[in-house]
């Protein structure tokens, strides 16, 4: 696995300040994407031990609330399989920190109906997520008053809740009232 970035101080994508992931690699190629290069799977930098240990490092202050993991496509299954160690890392060091993964694919009808079922890792992927921010981007639904999503038709979900609920549980955000310009 690559991955072309990654921002320490980061408070665009998840609760409070964020250490930010961007992996390298998306098959989604949705129009107008902020992130382009990044669909490259082998754009930017190879995802090692030393990336961890320097996530894990940069996670350390006490105001980091926690990690995001971003595209490129954090749940493509060669992706899934290289950020495991690191969520497996996340958790055991900083259990109070929430991780927050942003991805194109529908949580209930791509990850859970199709990839859990064909990958033996994405429920382990899953078991540490807290908060996954699913579906494309679409332009058409583009809206810069939305909070932690960049079109309407994208859910923030509450990935425990809706596993131990077995359907999709959304969390309710204040989006600030802006007009479509």
């Amino acid at each position: 696995m690559y991955y072309a970035d990654i921002k320490n101080y980061d408070i665009a994508n998840g609760k409070g300040v964020r250490v930010s992931l961007f992996v390298s690699g998306c098959p989604h190629h949705c129009p107008n994407c902020f992130n382009e290069e990044a669909w490259d799977y082998h754009y930017g930098k190879p995802f090692t031990k030393e990336t961890i240990d320097e996530i894990i490092e940069l996670l350390k202050p006490s105001y980091i609330n926690g990690l995001t993991l971003l595209g490129g496509e954090p749940m493509y299954p060669e992706n899934q399989k290289g950020i495991l160690p690191l969520l497996k890392k996340v958790k055991e060091t900083y259990p109070e920190k929430d991780i927050w993964c942003y991805t194109g694919y529908l949580f209930d009808k791509e990850i859970l109906d199709l990839m859990v079922p064909k990958y033996d890792f994405t429920k382990e992927v899953l078991s540490y997520l807290d908060v996954l921010v699913d579906g494309r981007f679409i332009e058409s639904l583009h809206n810069k008053g939305l909070i932690f999503r960049g079109s309407s038709n994208q859910r923030i979900i509450d990935v425990k809740q809706s596993l131990k609920e077995h359907k999709v549980i959304e969390i309710p955000v204040e989006d600030k009232v802006f007009q479509k310009a």
